[in-house]
């Protein structure tokens, strides 16, 4: 949940990133750091094992002026992938205000991408959350493969849904699409959280 200090006109956002092992999570956090000044933005820590890039979590801090009158400190987190894990990803999960949900492309990953989208659903629950409570969009990542799944069935296995929600095409590695996803999800929280601030205005957070 999102936390306004008032006599500090500052507001914490967190954002996990969430998707199954190597699908580019720490990835799109490593090139957001490498490319966001360096008066913006917090120490990138990250503890990795052999068997996952991630065993605990990655984390940074992004500083912006997004509301009139709020600093706003965007707390960028990611879940381990391995399923042995979960319970750290239901630990990260625990006051999260938006997520990206990052769908690796290669077809071999359908099925761990769809096991996690659900894993994420039920890890929510857990949390007395859902994705109907929670800004959420969905990245499409890795599109420079060869032969990556079409767009088209990524929106079928991922955002068929009554009410859409934003989805980006990307390749984390090379810093495609990395920087506008996370303007997606900011704006979405910006949107919500802008009435309890009593600001009128927001703007996502931008690069140089």
């Amino acid at each position: 949940m999102a936390f306004i200090n008032y006599s500090k006109r500052e507001i914490q956002l967190k954002i996990v990133y969430y998707g199954c092992a190597l699908s580019g999570k720490t990835t799109n956090l490593v090139n957001l750091h490498q490319n966001v000044m360096s008066t913006q933005k917090g120490e990138l820590v990250s503890l990795a094992t052999e068997a996952d890039r991630t065993l605990f979590f990655d984390f940074m801090s992004l500083n912006t002026q997004t509301l009139p009158g709020f600093n706003t400190r965007f707390q960028l987190y990611t879940v381990p992938g391995q399923p042995v894990y979960n319970a750290t990803r239901q630990l990260v999960l625990k006051g999260v205000d938006g997520i990206v949900f990052v769908v690796d492309s290669h077809w071999d990953k359908m099925e761990d991408n769809v096991e996690s989208f659900a894993n994420l659903q039920e890890n929510l629950i857990e949390n007395h959350l859902s994705l109907a409570q929670i800004p959420y969009v969905l990245q499409y990542n890795k599109r420079d493969i060869e032969n990556p799944a079409p767009l088209y069935y990524l929106e079928y296995c991922f955002n068929n849904r009554a009410n859409k929600v934003l989805s980006f095409e990307a390749s984390a590695k090379s810093g495609q699409g990395i920087l506008e996803t996370l303007n997606g999800v900011a704006r979405l929280l910006l949107a919500k959280y802008s009435k309890s601030t009593g600001a009128n205005k927001e703007q996502a957070p931008t690069t140089p």
